[in-house]
């Protein structure tokens, strides 16, 4: 069972049929549950999602400033969480023709849950008006919706399309960003460090240069910045990181890489350990990430970079690192069978480690 999908279930339009027929005494309870359990179970999270919308359209008024006035009185009524963003699903769908009045809609669901892939639909469709209504809210008193203002915005948000226009242009959004760089709630500052991280993906030298020009001895900038920075760092970009105080070619060895065992199955844990030796007379910061370079189904690999440790090496002084990692499927990463290989970043300089097999 999908426990994600699941959240969309009989006792869910239960309560969504309850809710709407009590801000709309004209809708047919039993035809409208019916509507939403029918093929049920063969439909994925997505696909429930937008049914439903599709059965909210077919049982609310045709005029959509009336529906709208439905939606917003029911949308308090149900649970937050994933499930509400049937609402800005809905406005995606058939709000299009009616910029003012959907904005003001995503705007307040936002709350609920989230208007970030909803508000893509209306970035596509009138690019500069909806960005306009954007930089607003970048301003707004509500967290939720100064948060939208750059999720939604992002180049690359995941689960939805890219914004071409911004990864051409990355400069479009930094009105968003400059608003949003010193941002009190937590929320909101991982969303600008998504948001730039995204854009260090095409446009790196505009995202340190901007980064650049904040304040890093504010403490939620410098936490953005850091985190805005980690592709950046992990690729060993030296301009990131001389950014935090590393240089990009560290003065060690690295020495006695071992991996063990030298063979495991599925769901098993390989250990690698390995020696950083100083070889500078002056103390250095020292960034260790670790790259795992899976077999792909083809039999080539793929190389996934992970943090490890950040330290400062005084003269002479060695280090030992120690790993465990668990190799396990996840839905995000299918492991097969072969050779695969094991190395040291530091500093952005890749040493070559060893390797195992997955039998």
């Amino acid at each position: 069972m999908d426990p994600l999908k699941e959240m969309f279930n009989e006792t869910y339009f239960k309560k969504l049929v309850k809710n709407v027929s009590e801000v709309y005494l004209r809708v047919d309870k039993k035809k409208m549950y019916q509507d939403l359990i029918a093929g049920l179970p063969a439909r994925s999270l997505n696909q429930r999602m937008r049914h439903t919308s599709m059965v909210l359209k077919k049982y609310l008024p045709d005029d959509y400033k009336s529906a709208l006035q439905i939606l917003d009185d029911l949308i308090p009524k149900m649970d937050k969480g994933y499930t509400t963003l049937v609402f800005p699903d809905y406005v995606s769908l058939y709000g299009l023709d009616h910029l003012t009045l959907s904005m003001q809609a995503l705007k307040n669901y936002t709350q609920y849950g989230s208007s970030e892939f909803a508000v893509r639909s209306f970035l596509k469709k009138d690019f500069e008006q909806t960005l306009h209504i954007m930089k607003a809210w970048s301003l707004d008193r509500d967290y939720h919706v100064r948060r939208l203002s750059s999720e939604g915005s992002r180049p690359r948000l995941p689960w939805s399309f890219k914004l071409d226009e911004i990864i051409k242009d990355p400069s479009l959004t930094t009105p968003i960003l400059n608003n949003l760089k010193s941002d009190k709630e937590l929320y909101v500052r991982k969303s600008v460090a998504n948001h730039l991280n995204d854009i260090s993906k095409e446009n790196p030298e505009y995202m340190l240069s901007l980064v650049e020009s904040w304040d890093q001895s504010h403490e939620h900038t410098a936490w953005i910045i850091k985190h805005a920075s980690r592709t950046l760092v992990k690729k060993g970009n030296s301009a990131a990181l001389s950014m935090f105080g590393v240089k990009s070619e560290a003065c060690i060895n690295v020495e006695d890489f071992q991996i063990t065992p030298s063979r495991i199955k599925l769901g098993g844990t390989i250990q690698f350990k390995c020696k950083i030796r100083s070889i500078s007379n002056n103390p250095q910061k020292i960034l260790i990430d670790y790259i795992v370079h899976y077999v792909k189904k083809g039999g080539s690999h793929a190389p996934k970079v992970f943090k490890l440790k950040e330290f400062t090496l005084n003269k002479g002084e060695v280090v030992e690192i120690l790993k465990n990692q668990k190799i396990v499927d996840f839905s995000t990463r299918v492991h097969y069978k072969g050779i695969h290989k094991i190395d040291v970043q530091v500093n952005g300089k890749i040493y070559t480690g060893g390797e195992f097999v997955l039998e």
